[in-house]
């Protein structure tokens, strides 16, 4: 017997709390079924949450539809039908402010005069115009010297610049230098530089720099400000497209084209405005179903439930969308981290889809058009596999010479770097007030009961919208168990419980010996933080012991019912995947870790020995996070305690002052839409109240600095108060680090959950 378990308690070491001895068959807690499971258990727990992610994802081609209801009686029926649509996808990809007058200003110095080139048929303007309040776009203007045919923006891939579109700069073939070959042709054309993928000013010099690509530097700070790079160039276009529309021309048309990055800014540009009256897109369209691949700056939250290429294509319906299938920018990764730059860019290769999928993309767009105005919407050719703007004329005359001495396209692209940094900046700095307006002055004045009442729109509002929520109805729980610790005051079991068909909550339970027949004690579900497993927060052997300090064990010998859960933040990339593939469905890791902990609790309350109005919930970092999320949407959880993770979460993300922040760390999946508009972690406490909420605090932790996490407690703790319940809430510091302390926290458990101290 004494053998049987010193091999029981050697394969739970080595095995994360797997069975692998095969003369051990451990017991199973009665009224379970014995879990069989081999292997780590965490790794099926992963896996089967990429095989339900590629299920929605599959599922969202034919459930995009009822998004929509298309009026094909006439044009202006089918655009007024769209219209909502068109609002959800432009508040999407981040267009919600409003532009400032634009105007077309023409600006150099001696080296760097403001005629750029001159030919016989056109000139070439160095120009810049106003977007947004201290964002401009900026590039080449060029100007017919005869008669204007009509007005185009031309938008280079990320890694061209406007004078290789133009021919003064080499690089391109003469059939690809578009902007040069439309101006021969008559037509005023407007070609703005985008933001790069060059990374020499992705990060603060006082701080340090990264390998972050300049559209990812962008892309994460602006995604927790529910903002995006690709809505700030959708912006410049538009902004472009209001001075053409003032210009005269002889054909008042306005047409909009794009290579690569270029061309899903040209297509989401004209889907956004209709002003817009022709799409003339290279090296971009297709299926999306992969998005998650794609660099994390495409990622768009929400874009697959209602949106693939084919249905943003119907938002430029009936106006002409052209797509050429030209080969795609090699673009295998980010910029390698070299000396100085840290690492920490998320994956994303581009690849050129083949022929035959963009033409079923574009047959599903006829589909969903249902055979109308179809000789004028959509006309695909190519190869994929030769340069963009191949089919092209060529053109009439020697490339124009720039006459600027000193031009730097580095210059360029800094300030437009960082125009749009200070303008997300700032928004973070003022999102205080955004939030208190989107929610607490809306529900706050009237009394505890009408704020209780009032917070539930905004639960709902949390779940649905920014963590994301999926409708499937969850499994009867199966529970599987067997036993894989015996220790002297309590008794351990992993637990396996089904909540949908390739999915699985896992954690082991933990109960104390001491229990007597029908007794129902209270529980404490403790979460383990990043890369974690539950033994992580149960066994005082292992290096996390330092962290947490075995508080799952801990507790349960002070007489709790106690479950460690593991969630799905552990594996790297190979977890961080999950992220990309839930955010184009709306969705996020807590879109599934939500409902794992609705079945943990469900099955807890269901048991003889637990209480179910008292399960507690305490997690430390990413259990931390958990802390802030999960309980405020299960409210079976009748308290939480958020441990090394309450913070100003928002400027704890989107800061590029902060060495802490997550701007310079690998973290690429830890980014939420919106949250700087919507819910900061003193917004996510507000959905706690009346239930009871501790932060605990170690003052050395560098997750955060102690005067962010007080302010952002302040609120917590004004709300408590003054809706009258003061006792409910509290926050422990510590002189220590990045750890579960166990003092103070131990008492809000005690006093809360009903049970003495031993």
């Amino acid at each position: 017997m004494r053998i049987a378990r010193w091999l029981l308690v050697l394969v739970v070491t080595l095995g994360v709390g797997t069975i692998q001895a095969a003369d051990v068959k451990p017991e199973p807690l009665p009224g379970t079924a014995p879990l069989d499971w081999d292997g780590e258990l965490w790794v099926r727990i992963v896996d089967g949450a990429h095989r339900f992610l590629d299920r929605k994802t599959a599922e969202s081609v034919a459930g995009r539809e009822k998004f929509w209801k298309r009026d094909f009686s006439s044009p202006k029926a089918y655009r007024k039908s769209i219209q909502p649509n068109r609002e959800r996808f432009k508040k999407m990809i981040g267009v919600v402010d409003p532009r400032v007058p634009v105007v077309m200003e023409r600006f150099g110095d001696e080296d760097n005069p403001a005629l750029v080139a001159e030919t016989e048929k056109y000139r070439v303007w160095q120009v810049r115009w106003p977007v947004l309040e201290g964002v401009h776009g900026e590039g080449l203007l060029v100007e017919p010297k005869g008669n204007v045919e009509s007005n185009m923006v031309v938008l280079p891939d990320a890694d061209q610049t406007p004078e290789q579109l133009v021919g003064l700069a080499p690089g391109l073939p003469p059939e690809s230098q578009t902007a040069r070959i439309e101006a021969e042709q008559g037509q005023r054309v407007v070609v703005p530089v985008l933001i790069s993928r060059a990374c020499d000013f992705s990060g603060n010099p006082q701080v340090r720099f990264t390998n972050q690509p300049h559209r990812e530097w962008i892309y994460r700070q602006a995604f927790e400000m529910g903002r995006h790079v690709i809505g700030y160039e959708v912006e410049k276009v538009l902004a472009a497209v209001e001075w053409l529309a003032k210009t005269p021309a002889r054909n008042a048309k306005i047409v909009v084209g794009g290579y690569a990055e270029g061309g899903l800014v040209a297509m989401y540009a004209a889907a956004a405005d209709p002003r817009i009256d022709a799409c003339l897109v290279s090296g971009y369209f297709g299926p999306r179903e992969r998005l998650w691949e794609e660099p994390i700056y495409r990622n768009v939250f929400g874009l697959l439930r209602e949106f693939g290429d084919a249905e943003i294509a119907t938002l430029i319906a009936p106006r002409v969308f052209m797509v050429e299938t030209s080969r795609v920018p090699p673009v295998q990764g980010p910029p390698v981290p070299t000396a100085g730059r840290s690492g920490g860019a998320a994956p994303g290769r581009l690849w050129t889809p083949r022929p035959d999928d963009v033409k079923a993309e574009a047959k599903r767009f006829s589909r969903l058009m249902q055979g109308n105005w179809q000789d004028s919407i959509l006309i695909v050719h190519g190869s994929g596999q030769l340069p963009f703007g191949t089919g092209n004329a060529p053109t009439g005359g020697p490339p124009p010479k720039d006459l600027r001495k000193k031009f730097d396209p580095q210059a360029r692209q800094k300030r437009q770097v960082a125009e749009l940094v200070d303008h997300i900046q700032k928004l973070q700095r003022n999102s205080d007030r955004v939030r208190d307006e989107f929610f607490l002055n809306k529900v706050y004045g009237k009394g505890p009961e009408a704020f209780v009442e009032g917070a539930k729109k905004y639960r709902k509002l949390f779940y649905e919208e920014v963590i994301g929520a999926f409708d499937d109805p969850l499994l009867p729980p199966n529970p599987r168990t067997r036993k894989i610790y015996d220790e002297p005051r309590w008794t351990g079991y992993d637990v396996v419980l089904d909540v949908w068909p390739e999915v699985q909550a896992w954690g082991v339970l933990c109960l104390p010996k001491d229990l007597k027949p029908g007794e129902k004690r209270p529980a404490v579900v403790c979460q383990h933080g990043l890369e974690g497993v539950p033994r992580d927060t149960i066994e005082r052997k292992i290096d996390g012991f330092r962290y947490y300090k075995a508080f799952t064990a801990e507790l349960a010998e002070q007489g709790f019912v106690t479950f460690a859960p593991f969630n799905l933040y552990r594996g790297q990339d190979r977890f961080r995947s999950l992220q990309r593939k839930a955010n184009p469905l709306g969705a996020s890791l807590y879109s599934i870790i939500i409902p794992q902990h609705q079945q943990i609790v469900n099955w807890l309350g269901s048991l003889p020995q637990v209480d179910k109005s008292r399960i507690g919930f305490y997690g430390l970092s990413y259990g931390g996070k958990t802390a802030m999320r999960v309980p405020t949407v299960v409210t079976d959880y009748c308290l939480s305690i958020c441990s090394g993770d309450f913070n100003d979460w928002v400027r704890k993300n989107a800061s590029v002052e902060f060495p802490g922040s997550y701007m310079f760390t690998g973290e690429y999946e830890i980014f939420e839409w919106d949250l700087g508009g919507t819910f900061n972690y003193a917004e996510m406490s507000y959905l706690m109240f009346p239930r009871p909420f501790m932060v605990e605090r170690g003052h050395h932790d560098g997750v955060g600095i102690d005067p962010w996490v007080a302010y952002e407690y302040a609120k917590t703790r004004w709300l408590y108060v003054n809706l009258g319940q003061p006792d409910k809430t509290e926050i422990e510091f510590f002189n220590g680090p990045h750890a579960i302390h166990g003092v103070g926290t131990y008492e809000f458990l005690h006093k809360h959950l009903g049970w003495p101290r031993r």
